[in-house]
């Protein structure tokens, strides 16, 4: 019996990019891994073409009306596909960090969080702490009346009642200045006999005393008096509703020994005159003009001129250089007058920064208003320069001295004073926002509610503490709702919309998630794997691009692709059970799945720390407690720690940035984090970040202009006879300028037709048929061969053919020499991974020429590779080690941490729970640690390998 769309999604003919017209059947309602080695068509096959299929069903099935207002993908080649459910595409790839959008946002719990402030609430006056409520008069008057049967029920020893004498005021002017007896007048015309002047009862037949214009008085008008009974209620109701509609809409009270009571008809201090809008979802919304912070916009940070970035404070830098630095932004007339000031205050320009006094530096920064000295700061003089400037050039130039800062007036909680007042259960909304997740989880289900409680947001409460649940659940408890989504990690962010998946409870849908194991140390991916059983035994299929060895090895269903990577890939290796799988020996993934990467040895491999150290003291930005970490010069350091345990404060927050401070002097650089110093700088003299940011948005840019080899092509074929003699320079061999490129697609290659409600299709350009370049450019060939047809070679193919060329030979071995042989030169960059951009700049670096005084910071230099491209990537480290350079990565793969000669441990937790030093040294060092989750997998992997 075959196999039917019932149980399988069968797919037939699939060609999208390298695939080589592949067949496969996925099955339903299982963990089905796709593997391979980086560029064998894994996302192609995943994602460009099951998810692209499904939701271009999806979307064709809507109007043609709606259709105009959606994004729609064109139709993936491929022959065809049955059994294809609804599809959800779960990547972790971030957009641009926008700093509206926090953790509490995109999960919905903040919206959830908004509702349940708006009607459960309570408003305290911000100034004074008083409960701000409204009243209606029926209100006040069943108050009043009550204090009176309180007091009945009180009676005294001897039997009898003491009944309620109250005095109804209204406030006529309160704590101000004006013309007191034309006040006074006012009220005894309008018939009223006694007020209260400074809290003394005054009649208003008898002599009014004397009040001075200059001093603030309080005067409020007496409009009732009498002993409270029920009988008495009518009276209570009429005298509250005149004093209201005199006071505009406020009242006081003075009830006995109860006091006074100040009520209001409005959300108005009766203390403090302030008053307050009606309550509402939007007065917590930090991206709605009622709720936002007037100052900061609701982003809770301002841009300002930092005096960090003015003097900053570095090593071997003096006064003298930071003055030239002002003079390229500054009018020479105030500079001009500020030295005069200097030589006067008897400061020498050549004073390293380092040793001004704090009195010298803040009047270089801030200035004085002292009559005779009168300076006006350099941070003003900026700050007056910034607004007045036109020029753009001048502008940009000033930004290298703004720097980020917590808001002041709303000290970084996005919110109005008045929304910040309202409090739940004591606390306000920011409150809860910088609470972790695992924190909120607790006080909620320990909430008791009352009766009326649950009426009103029973439902709102219940989905708060749902979505806690599902986010604790996926292993991200340690983050607060406050925490902006783009200081997330790929990682956290794939797992917080994990979170919403399983929250939905839908069934019989398609998940694909693009390598869910990245940012994930090993404890957290297997709190991952848990998830995402989760959502296969709710009658869902996942569908997951994945290299991390874990996973595999618990898949229901393994599809290995390759056997190698781009043209020598897209072909179905294997596709069943892993106990199948093992043993085949055309599958790359197979050799590695009960071994370890690399060739590590405790004996031959592990260098010693003998070059000293880059020691940074106290480091305290977010969660790290003043560690104090060494990071060994000249050798491999790993710096390891579970999700959220500070790797990335420590590491790119902090010693990068105060290393960037002092060796990039002219390059703007952020605040270092928090530390109190940084020792060992003068060992080193340049330091690099090699990360995953894209290397290009446009489809113009490619591997060959990234690495600048294609402007050494271009430079050879400008040298060819037959250019010469035309006249052609290299500018001519460029497709991103008028000349020598296809006007018809402007150097594209493709033209875009438009195609309204239907989606927009790029067709092969008719002119030049797809190779960009005009006619007469095509006719120059070097050796036989065009500029497009250079582009259209691989890595490893114009590594033979530019043999002989040693510019462009050098830099096509690094790439190849970093696992990229099988990249196309012309390839867009947008279609890289995010192992493959890594590995790129790492090979730009390795063309350059040795000094072994710099340091490379890499963050999670395994991202998108598989076990065969990891060992590449080590010997690229290891050779970078072998220079003499120094290489910090952080990374929680366990096989990089083992090949590693110096390992920083982090934790023991996320968060609160994180940010402490477990201990620093060999990998076998961290393994003996019993506090380190990280020693635990590290124990077991060398138990493995003993094995």
């Amino acid at each position: 019996m075959g196999k039917t769309p019932h149980k399988y999604i069968m797919v037939r003919g699939a060609c999208e990019n390298n695939l080589r017209s592949i067949d496969v059947d996925v099955p339903k309602n299982r963990l089905v891994v796709v593997t391979g080695v980086s560029g064998s068509g894994k996302s192609s096959l995943a994602f460009d073409t099951l998810f692209a299929e499904g939701q271009r069903r999806y979307v064709e099935s809507l109007s043609p009306y709606a259709r105009l207002f959606i994004e729609q993908a064109s139709r993936p080649r491929v022959g065809c596909i049955e059994g294809l459910p609804p599809s959800i595409a779960v990547e972790h790839r971030l957009g641009p960090g926008n700093p509206r959008s926090t953790v509490g946002t995109v999960t919905g719990i903040y919206d959830h969080l908004r509702l349940l402030y708006a009607h459960l609430g309570i408003l305290f006056c911000p100034s004074c702490g008083r409960e701000i409520k409204s009243h209606s008069v029926d209100q006040i008057t069943d108050t009043i009346l009550a204090l009176g049967e309180k007091n009945s029920s009180d009676k005294s020893t001897s039997g009898t009642v003491d009944k309620v004498w109250i005095k109804i005021l209204t406030p006529f002017i309160r704590r101000q200045k004006a013309d007191l007896k034309k006040i006074l007048l006012l009220a005894r015309q309008q018939g009223f006999l006694r007020v209260i002047i400074d809290g003394k009862m005054s009649d208003l037949d008898d002599d009014i005393p004397e009040l001075t214009r200059k001093k603030r008085h309080t005067i409020e008008v007496v409009i009732d008096r009498f002993k409270v009974t029920p009988d008495e209620r009518d009276r209570l109701s009429e005298g509250i509703e005149l004093a209201m509609k005199m006071g505009k809409g406020q009242v006081t009270v003075e009830a006995g020994k109860h006091g006074r009571l100040l009520f209001s008809s409005s959300f108005t201090c009766p203390e403090c005159q302030l008053i307050f809008p009606e309550i509402s979802p939007r007065s917590f919304s930090f991206n709605s003009p009622v709720g936002a912070c007037e100052e900061c916009q609701g982003i809770g940070r301002v841009f300002r001129v930092d005096g960090a970035l003015i003097l900053p404070p570095v090593e071997r830098v003096t006064l003298h250089e930071c003055i030239d630095n002002w003079n390229t932004v500054l009018d020479r007339r105030p500079l001009i007058e500020f030295l005069k000031k200097l030589r006067n205050r008897g400061i020498d320009t050549e004073t390293p920064v380092l040793e001004l006094t704090k009195k010298d530096k803040k009047w270089i920064l801030h200035g004085t208003n002292r009559t005779g000295s009168k300076w006006t700061g350099i941070v003003n003089l900026m700050a007056g320069r910034y607004k007045r400037v036109k020029s753009g050039y001048i502008r940009e130039k000033l930004k290298r001295y703004i720097g980020e800062q917590v808001c002041p007036s709303c000290e970084g909680h996005r919110l109005r004073p008045e929304s910040l007042a309202v409090r739940f259960r004591d606390k306000n909304l920011a409150e809860l926002t910088v609470e972790s997740v695992k924190s909120l989880v607790v006080l909620f289900s320990k909430l008791v509610l009352t009766s009326r409680e649950i009426e009103l947001c029973g439902l709102v409460i219940d989905e708060i503490r749902n979505r806690l649940d599902f986010l604790l659940k996926v292993g991200v408890g340690y983050l607060t709702l406050r925490r902006e989504v783009g200081t997330l990690s790929g990682g956290e962010f794939q797992r917080i919309r994990l979170a919403g998946q399983l929250g939905s409870q839908l069934t019989g849908v398609l998940y694909v998630l693009d390598e869910p194991s990245v940012g994930l140390h090993p404890l957290d991916q297997r709190n991952l794997l848990r998830t995402l059983f989760e959502l296969r035994d709710l009658g869902n299929t996942v569908l997951v691009v994945e290299h991390d060895r874990d996973t595999i090895l618990r898949a229901d269903h393994i599809i290995d692709l390759g056997p190698g990577a781009g043209k020598k890939g897209g072909e179905i290796v294997f596709s069943g059970s892993l106990k199948n799988l093992v043993g085949k020996s055309q599958s790359v993934t197979a050799r590695y799945l009960n071994t370890t990467v690399g060739n590590w040895s405790r004996e031959t491999n592990r260098l010693s720390p003998d070059r000293g150290f880059l020691r940074l003291l106290g480091a305290r930005e977010h969660n790290l407690r003043n560690i104090t970490a060494e990071f060994p010069i000249g050798l491999l350091t790993c710096v390891t720690g579970v999700s959220g345990s500070g790797k990335s404060t420590l590491v790119l927050d902090t010693l990068y940035r105060s290393l960037a401070q002092r060796l990039q002097r002219r390059v703007r650089v952020r605040r270092p984090g928090g530390h109190d110093s940084l020792e060992g700088v003068a060992a080193v003299d340049r330091i690099v970040v090699v990360d995953a940011a894209p290397i290009g948005r446009s489809s113009r840019s490619n591997p060959a202009t990234y690495t600048k080899v294609f402007g050494e092509i271009r430079q050879l074929f400008s040298m060819i006879q037959a250019a010469r003699e035309r006249g052609y320079n290299s500018g001519r061999f460029s497709f991103n300028v008028a000349g020598g490129r296809c006007e018809a697609c402007a150097g594209e290659g493709v033209c875009r037709i438009q195609m309204q409600f239907m989606p927009d299709v790029f067709v092969t350009c008719e002119v030049c048929d797809g190779k960009r370049y005009n006619r007469e450019t095509l006719e120059i060939k070097y050796r036989g061969v065009n500029i497009a047809e250079v582009l259209s070679m691989t890595v490893r193919e114009a590594l033979e053919f530019f043999q002989d060329i040693p510019g462009v030979r050098r830099r096509l071995e690094m790439l190849d020499r970093v696992g990229l042989g099988y990249l196309e030169l012309g390839q867009p960059a947008p279609s890289l991974s995010a192992g493959e951009v890594q590995r790129m700049k790492l090979s730009r670096e390795l063309s350059r020429k040795s000094c072994g005084r710099t340091v490379y910071i890499l963050d999670e230099p395994t991202t998108g590779l598989h076990f065969a491209d990891i060992e590449i990537l080590l010997d690229v480290l290891k050779s970078l080690v072998n220079r003499g350079e120094t290489v910090i990565i952080v990374e929680h793969n366990i096989d990089v941490v083992l090949n590693s000669d110096w390992v920083i441990d982090l934790g023991p937790g996320g968060g609160a729970e994180g940010g402490n030093l477990l201990g620093s040294g060999p990998p076998e060092h961290i393994a003996g640690l019993s506090k380190s989750v990280t020693g635990q997998f590290i124990r077991e992997s060398l138990s493995c390998k003993t094995k």
